[in-house]
């Protein structure tokens, strides 16, 4: 019995040497900066908290690191357990200072990879806009949506491609909802990009799936822009959006598309290709090329009359018909205009040249001065 007893002082005795060292190990182990503790809530102030860290002593945190979770230091009740990152060991006020922030942002950008992996469309807000898009908020971080990420409706169309312009437009998205997907997400340099284009992305790869090439439709012009315009035209039920580059838009030369079609005007144009989401349209392949009938009409060595239409630093362009324009080289003309075009061609001036080169294949026709 006596053996008994005695046994059982000794395991007391061990049970009380084990705490005493395991605390000792507990004062022993010094917190890091950047290291997460857990403490319970001991006092709230209108702009801080204060958690019982146990043996590390109290903590703080300041409102400045409360404002991005202003609704979690609202909840926060006397008793609760929080985890937090130490920002510092000992501040001014001998206090170690806590951030929510930090946990709450590496939390964020863990969902974040986690949805950029899963490739989900999420719903956003407008929060801004500069002149290279706008900007949103995910996870309570700052994302960035540029203008080329943007799906057809929202693009900023705006005609010279004024800069001002396209930003009160993009501006007026503010507040608005946008669906999009993260296309970029890097932590360590913060960057979080997103593309609306993306996000419907896998719909309209379903509807372009009946979009051939020689399709011909029939739409509205919806944007004038300096390197073309665009036609909003059904199919199937679906509204659909292509561009009709400066270049198809008709077998002349053409400088500014709002010369010759007006938004709102009903147009028919020839698909040329889908490339992704982008459906390419030709207005001037429903149109006779006239540079097929070329060489009825004039002949090298023929001397014409042409309207000056444009001038460069290395020539100028020259009107002969409506359909038919042809090129002045520098080259060819007189010595003393060599250096200044536009001494001798004024745009809208009727000159004399003669035809030195005609390749109707190639759309070319030369002019000479000389």
């Amino acid at each position: 019995m006596q053996q008994l007893k005695g046994y059982g002082i000794i395991c007391a005795m061990s049970e009380a040497m084990k705490s005493i060292v395991e605390h000792r190990e507990d004062m022993l182990n010094v917190p890091k900066v950047g290291e997460i503790v857990s403490g319970q809530v001991i006092d709230k102030a209108r702009n801080a908290l204060y958690l019982d860290l146990g043996h590390l002593g109290v903590g703080v945190i300041y409102g400045r690191e409360l404002l991005e979770d202003s609704e979690k230091f609202r909840e926060t009740k006397l008793g609760d357990q929080l985890n937090a990152t130490i920002q510092s060991l000992d501040n001014e006020d001998e206090l170690i200072e806590l951030s929510l922030r930090s946990i709450s942002i590496e939390q964020s950008w863990k969902e974040i990879k986690s949805v950029l992996e899963t490739g989900s469309i999420l719903e956003v807000e407008i929060l801004d806009a500069n002149k290279g898009g706008l900007i949103v908020r995910i996870q309570g971080v700052t994302g960035f949506l540029p203008v080329s990420q943007l799906a057809p409706d929202h693009y900023p169309r705006v005609e010279g491609g004024d800069k001002n312009k396209i930003l009160e437009r993009l501006k007026s998205y503010v507040q608005e909802k946008f669906k999009v997907k993260i296309i970029g997400a890097e932590r360590d340099s913060e960057k979080l990009i997103v593309s609306e284009k993306a996000a419907i992305g896998d719909e309209m790869s379903h509807i372009l799936k009946d979009i051939n090439e020689g399709d011909i439709v029939e739409g509205a012009v919806s944007g004038i822009v300096e390197f073309g315009i665009f036609i909003k035209f059904n199919k199937d039920e679906n509204e659909l959006e292509g561009l009709v580059h400066i270049s198809e838009l008709a077998w002349q030369r053409i400088d500014n598309p709002g010369d010759i079609v007006s938004v709102g005007e009903k147009i028919k144009a020839r698909v040329i290709g889908v490339d992704g989401l982008r459906i390419s349209l030709s207005i001037k392949q429903l149109q006779d090329d006239p540079w097929s009938e070329v060489e009825k009409k004039y002949k090298v060595g023929d001397e014409v009359k042409g309207e000056v239409i444009k001038v460069t630093p290395f020539g100028g362009f020259i009107k002969l018909d409506d359909d038919i324009h042809g090129l002045v080289h520098v080259s060819e003309l007189p010595p003393e205009f060599a250096t200044d075009p536009s001494s001798v061609l004024e745009v809208s001036k009727k000159i004399k040249f003669k035809i030195i080169s005609l390749q109707a294949k190639e759309h070319r026709l030369g002019l000479s001065l000389k």
